[in-house]
């Protein structure tokens, strides 16, 4: 982080400053109490569970000598520190997020979307670093926590920027695209993640096009770039005082994909034609889905000036971050563990996946449950299981009270299906179900951490 005086500090966040020492700037903000040290600024932040202003002891201890508060009574007397007074510290340090980008002033892309944000994000990455020194957020932090503190990890040598936005409800996105403001705008589609709060789709597509708001005029270079689908993701549904370039598989799109050829584990190849110039490209990450991510890719890089060159070798390079696709070997088995997140939408794409890889085996499918459908959970998640029986799937083995109807919606096909309550209670039994030459996916909802059972299948079965 780029160092900023503490008077300039106090300024940008809206705050007062009520106690001063001698240190005069800070070169880094930190929310977690552990991260902290000298030169840093601890944001002490009131949460559900923990009071951030109950650790002030701990990082003064650690060399931490500035503090954004909200309670002025958390200091006390003997304690010598630059102490910065908000009324809401998220907030505060949101404009203070928004100043410091606004002081390196790089190009700027925000990526948000029902599924494949990460991705599209992770690809739009490494298609500008062929140019720029580009930046983007801490692993999955996309929150109006963690978006802040992606920022201020960015210093005065980077000159783009890529940050993804995720929300929950309404007015998420609107805050997050207010601290950001960006250049480019990406909504990679409009799915069901998130219905339970939202009510239906249509209240996904308003709360993602909140991103629209606060992006930049058409003159000032204001680009939105999306996906086409006929029912939200359209020139005539999202119109605006910005320029509008949109992905698909005909001549309508600016850029338009075809030949799409899915090789499961070992990536995807397509031929993307932009202004009647084709190129062949390839992506080292498996999924059908990830061509059209890695076109949106390409379709911001052209935005932003990368060459057709730089943007094949960029998308040749990409690695995902966190737990999506990554594959697992074993002694005996392969494990594709996507435990990073589900929707309907990326169960279906990662079976997609396990359909279309290379098998000596079984092809083995272990589902857990999707959070946040809101009314209609049960009946999204028979719709997964209907669709894993027509996927050719040799054995589905569904986790969680949930995922129950997964097994159901399986039912009466060729798949061999079975249910466990539990993953300790599937762990059990794993060593009778799962056998040598197996190809298995593992996927679930974050919060079933079923990345657990990806490792302990393959660590169990380890190449001494």
């Amino acid at each position: 982080m780029k160092a900023i005086g503490i008077n300039k500090v106090a300024e940008a966040a809206g705050g007062k400053l009520i106690r001063t020492c001698e240190e005069t700037e800070i070169r880094g903000v930190r929310h977690d109490s552990r991260e902290c040290g000298p030169g840093d600024m601890f944001v002490c932040i009131k949460g559900q569970n923990r009071d951030g202003h109950s650790f002030i002891p701990q990082v003064i201890e650690q060399g931490c000598r500035t503090l954004l508060v909200s309670d002025p009574d958390a200091l006390t007397e003997e304690m010598k520190v630059n102490a910065i007074l908000v009324d809401d510290t998220v907030y505060a340090m949101g404009e203070l997020a928004k100043y410091y980008l606004d002081l390196l002033d790089p190009a700027r892309v925000a990526v948000t979307g029902s599924v494949g944000k990460t991705s599209t994000r992770d690809m739009i990455y490494y298609v500008l670093n062929e140019k720029y020194n580009c930046g983007r957020n801490l692993k999955n932090f996309n929150n109006d926590i963690g978006l802040p503190i992606s920022i201020f990890n960015l210093d005065e040598t980077c000159d783009a920027v890529v940050l993804e936005m995720g929300m929950s409800g309404f007015g998420e996105i609107d805050r997050l695209a207010e601290i950001v403001r960006p250049q480019i705008g990406v909504i990679t589609n409009i799915g069901v993640s998130h219905m339970e709060n939202l009510g239906s789709r249509e209240g996904i597509f308003r709360a993602k096009m909140e991103l629209t708001k606060h992006l930049l005029s058409a003159d000032q270079g204001g680009t939105m770039v999306f996906v086409y689908d006929d029912e939200f993701l359209n020139p005539r549904n999202t119109a605006g005082d910005y320029e509008q370039i949109f992905i698909g598989t005909d001549g309508r799109s600016d850029f338009i994909l075809s030949e799409i050829e899915d090789h499961g584990v070992d990536g995807v190849r397509f031929k993307l034609e932009h202004e009647t110039v084709s190129r062949n490209i390839r992506i080292p990450v498996p999924g059908r889905h990830n061509a059209f991510n890695g076109a949106v890719a390409a379709a911001v890089g052209t935005q932003l000036g990368i060459s057709p060159d730089e943007i094949i070798e960029g998308l040749s390079k990409v690695e995902l971050t966190g737990n999506r696709l990554r594959v697992l070997r074993g002694s005996t088995i392969t494990v594709i563990d996507d435990t990073y997140n589900a929707s309907p939408d990326s169960m279906k794409g990662a079976l997609k996946v396990l359909q279309k890889s290379d098998c000596s085996g079984r092809r083995v499918a272990i589902l857990g449950e999707m959070y946040e459908l809101g009314e209609h959970t049960e009946q999204l998640h028979y719709s997964v299981g209907v669709f894993v029986r027509s996927c050719g799937i040799d054995q589905l083995i569904a986790i969680g009270p949930l995922a129950k109807h997964i097994a159901e919606g399986c039912q009466g096909g060729n798949t061999k299906t079975v249910y466990f309550e539990t993953k300790e209670g599937f762990l059990k039994k794993q060593a009778e179900l799962i056998q040598p030459d197996d190809l298995i996916l593992v996927k679930a909802s974050r919060g079933m951490k079923l990345e657990e059972v990806a490792e302990k299948l393959v660590e169990d079965r380890r190449i001494p």
